[in-house]
């Protein structure tokens, strides 16, 4: 057993005479908060699902830590209470550089691709790069004619930007779960626009109730939720806009692997799903990335992954004002085990007696947290730990794959995406 989790075994009898080795490929479905990595086997254009990864990233936790570490050491020297001479202001940032968040988006997607590949025989990687063309869905084309009839692909590409843009669910009453359409916000028959920022989802009791109204009209008993409604029609999809952000550098970091890098967009991922009758998740996702004809089949647990760092370099807590209020441990281990740790802890009796495994949080007192799949665990004593895997900067669980169906159901033969009755 060379690794516990992900589990990896070396065969070690193996004979190379008359022995062949069957490949595997990766997709992946690249994400601001997640992103999924499945690894299938393809015959003939028909892909069967492996093993499936979903990484949970800490971009949003990078982002507010050096926001906060900035206005920590703008009031210290705002508050004049100490002299610091002034610097040269004008350096430079190398091509190619993106933020700090951003970068670890691409990080550990190319990380864990390559951890993959020292573990599997992967010959091939597809991914999107991008899941929407925010540029053309912006700049105000009309859906209509040939595409808005029989642009089936296109019509996936708006009704996925909308789902994640309205949080997959009705704009109107909150509804989620239920199949859900397109509406203008304000009518087309009043001079409303087709323009991405004039639609919304709403269920089908809602589209039909609002139909032609004007949403000033619609919503006259509800001005919080006016006013909601034409804010967020107007503001652009942060997620899509990390994603389109780093698209580029996460295919230029996959090629620079030496892998086969094949790329498509998120439009025909979702149609490829709806093909197959597959549910909607990140792991599924990256399981119908590009060219596909079938998928006969899919895990049925998925390994969640989630960057949770290696620790920090401070040796104090700071306070509301940026001064050290305590110190820290010199050390990061105590007995034997550290921070992040994989550990398994049989406790025989008392209030907390079972078996529980996951990632420890380690006390000089001796007494460790553990967070499990089902929640935290306090006070257990180290005499009841034992190791099962080193810290990575990796915490693990599993969750059971997505079984549900899309919001959207698939648009009928011939037609278009589905709109509202205005």
């Amino acid at each position: 057993m060379v690794r516990h989790t992900p589990f990896v075994i070396r065969l070690k009898d193996r004979t190379v005479a008359g022995s062949t080795m069957q490949g595997v490929e990766l997709g992946i479905d690249p994400g601001s908060k997640h992103t999924g990595i499945a690894a299938f086997s393809e015959r003939g254009g028909s892909r069967i699902g492996l093993y499936a990864l979903q990484l949970d990233h800490r971009g949003g936790q990078i982002r507010d830590k050096l926001a906060s570490r900035a206005a920590l050491r703008r009031g210290r020297r705002s508050r004049n209470l100490r002299y610091r001479a002034p610097r040269f202001n004008n350096r430079t940032r190398p091509q190619g550089w993106i933020a700090p968040s951003l970068r670890h988006r691409v990080d550990g997607t190319v990380s864990w691709v390559s951890r993959l590949s020292r573990w599997a025989p992967v010959t091939a990687v597809h991914v999107e790069r991008v899941a929407f063309d925010t540029h053309l869905l912006s700049a105000g084309r009309p859906l209509e004619g040939v595409e808005y009839r029989y642009g089936t692909l296109h019509g996936y590409e708006v009704r996925e930007y909308l789902l994640a843009k309205w949080g997959r669910a009705c704009a109107y009453c909150g509804a989620s779960g239920v199949p859900l359409n397109l509406d203008h916000i304000h009518p087309r028959s009043r001079g409303g626009s087709n323009r991405i920022s004039n639609l919304c989802v709403a269920c089908v009791g809602c589209n039909q109730a609002k139909n032609a109204t004007p949403i000033e009209e619609f919503l006259t008993d509800r001005p919080v939720v006016l006013v909601k409604i034409l804010q967020q029609s107007k503001a652009p999809l942060r997620d899509a806009a990390a994603v389109n952000a780093t698209r580029w550098a996460l295919w230029r970091a996959l090629t620079a692997t030496g892998l086969p890098v094949a790329t498509a967009s998120g439009g025909r991922t979702k149609w490829n799903r709806s093909r197959t009758g597959a549910a909607k998740s990140h792991t599924l996702d990256a399981l119908h990335v590009g060219a596909l004809d079938h998928v006969t089949g899919w895990p049925s647990m998925v390994l969640v992954i989630a960057a949770t760092g290696r620790g920090t370099y401070a040796r104090t807590r700071a306070d509301r004002y940026g001064f050290p209020r305590l110190a820290l441990p010199r050390t990061k281990q105590h007995h034997g085990f550290q921070t992040g740790d994989l550990v398994r802890a049989v406790v025989p009796t008392g209030k907390k007696a079972g078996v529980h495994t996951g990632r420890v949080a380690v006390r000089s007192t001796g007494n460790f947290n553990i967070r499990t799949r089902h929640g935290s665990v306090r006070g257990i004593s180290h005499r009841h730990v034992r190791l099962l895997q080193r810290a990575d900067g990796y915490g693990y669980t599993t969750h059971p794959e997505a079984r549900n169906r899309a919001a959207f159901p698939p648009p009928p033969e011939g037609g278009g995406i589905h709109a509202g009755g205005n």
